[in-house]
């Protein structure tokens, strides 16, 4: 029942379901610091110099355990996978190579100077150390999503005896699923990170602790969901175009979409069903008429592919997994946009006020809730994107059973016993850390830089008086 394959598939799932977490926020939180530092710099007002060190904190503690459960996934290619890597290595394996050398080593190289460099280098170098660990992070989002995306819909080259021939890499970098795919993955990290933000804030609201000072980084944060919230829904939109484009088998069963629609007639949209594989239909279904079609192509009897076209043995699995995934995240994805307009209907009835902000106790609590929600969209998001792909690694090229390692069963699930134990201790340690930072609170005695740009400061400890004249003698 447990063979080598499945345990493999189990054991990527877990730790790519579990290192997603940590990225998301790193990537959303470095662009927030940016904002921070700018605004600092700009007004001269030290609430947001003393946010910027506030969530530099949690940005570190992601940072640290994105580092070291992302690891592990990339050795799994080699060794759980190395078929895989055999075939379509000469691609994939460049791309994971350009994510490293272009993507982590700057994030990684400029993080040292943003983390301690305050005071040592002035202001305006610091903005720029703090801006290149920003494009770092989503530069490493950007080549991931690049190397998943081929791996959806391969391009840019041909399969000749199960190897993977380039001949234009930059159309296997855009091939068609990257564009929507990759704005939809940033997005999605900007708005978690949003929310996370706006929710811890809300959180110290309540407790009425530095309220104003709080209510800096929930409006900060309000503002910019008005942008990323609908845009979100905008690309989330194109992005189901392309799969049902390019993936009907995906489609069909994240909608539990069994026939296709004649011509003249529109597909309905099921709101709730139960797919069922063996009968190959739904057992029921609440439906709302001709919706699907309206959806995914734009007009009322626009035509969507039915699942039962496609042979069995090239449906995904799971299906009522990726029905209800789906809708999980659309539902959340609405729930911030909704969200975001009653924060602004409350700022606009002057409610987001330090004396008033603490007595709207729904909207705060509402903010608070939704700091787990966007990591649990992206869960959902990934476990379509994955799960939908089945049972293809490479879509329509390479089986995941072709692309898995030949190896023993026993071995794969002691690895994954393993890495479950590591995971559980990493995150029981990030709780316990996480929830110090958040009671500790931010430093607001501590008074900011001089902003004016300064050359380095010598912070070497210096020699005591008695000691000088033999100290400069010396030297």
């Amino acid at each position: 029942m447990f063979d080598y394959v499945l345990l493999s598939r189990l054991q990527f799932a877990a730790t790519a379901l579990f290192h997603i977490l940590w990225p998301v926020l790193t990537i959303g939180l470095s662009i927030f610091q940016v904002a921070m530092e700018a605004l600092w710099l700009q007004t001269g007002d030290e609430d947001y110099y003393r946010h910027a060190r506030f969530w530099s904190r949690l940005f570190l503690l992601n940072f640290g355990i994105g580092v070291v459960t992302g690891l592990p996934m990339e050795f799994q290619f080699g060794m759980n996978w190395a078929s895989f890597s055999v075939t379509g290595g000469d691609f994939f394996g460049s791309i994971l190579g350009f994510e490293g050398a272009m993507a982590f080593m700057l994030e990684a190289g400029f993080l040292g100077i943003m983390v301690f460099g305050w005071r040592r280098i002035s202001p305006p170098i610091h903005l720029f150390a703090t801006t290149m660990v920003a494009l770092g992070a989503t530069f490493s989002a950007f080549w991931i999503m690049v190397a998943n995306s081929w791996m959806q819909t391969p391009a840019g080259g041909h399969f000749e005896q199960g190897h993977f021939v380039i001949e234009s890499f930059a159309d296997a970098i855009f091939n068609p699923d990257m564009p929507f795919a990759v704005a939809h993955m940033w997005l999605a990290a900007l708005e978690t990170s949003l929310f996370v933000i706006g929710g811890i804030s809300a959180w110290y609201i309540l407790k009425r602790r530095h309220p104003a000072f709080f209510l800096k980084s929930l409006k900060i944060a309000l503002v910019a969901a008005i942008i990323v919230t609908p845009l979100q829904i905008y690309v989330g939109d194109g992005n189901g175009r392309t799969v049902a484009e390019y993936q009907p088998a995906k489609n069909g069963a994240i909608e539990g979409h069994w026939v296709t629609n004649p011509p003249g007639e529109g597909a309905a949209w099921h709101l709730l069903a139960w797919p069922s594989q063996r009968a190959q239909k739904n057992d029921w279904a609440v439906s709302i008429p001709d919706l699907l079609s309206i959806l995914e192509t734009h007009s009322l009897t626009g035509q969507v592919k039915g699942l039962s076209e496609i042979p069995r043995a090239d449906q995904p699995p799971l299906l009522p997994l990726l029905f209800y995934a789906f809708r999980i995240m659309v539902a959340i994805g609405f729930y911030f946009f909704f969200l975001m307009l009653w924060g602004l209907w409350a700022w606009g009835r002057h409610q987001l006020t330090a004396a008033r902000a603490a007595e709207r106790t729904w909207l705060m609590r509402a903010w608070v809730v939704a700091i787990p929600l966007g990591y649990l969209a992206v869960w959902c998001g990934w476990t379509i994107r994955e799960v939908g792909r089945q049972p293809w690694v490479i879509y329509g090229v390479l089986r995941t059973g072709e692309g898995a390692s030949r190896l023993p069963a026993p071995t794969v699930a002691m690895s994954l016993i393993g890495y479950l134990v590591l995971y559980a201790g990493l995150f029981a340690a990030f709780i316990l850390f996480a929830i110090r930072i958040l009671r500790q609170g931010p430093d607001l005695d501590t008074p900011a830089p001089d902003r004016s740009p300064v050359v380095l400061v010598d912070t070497r400890p210096q020699p005591r008086e008695a000691d000088r004249p033999a100290a400069e003698g010396m030297s």
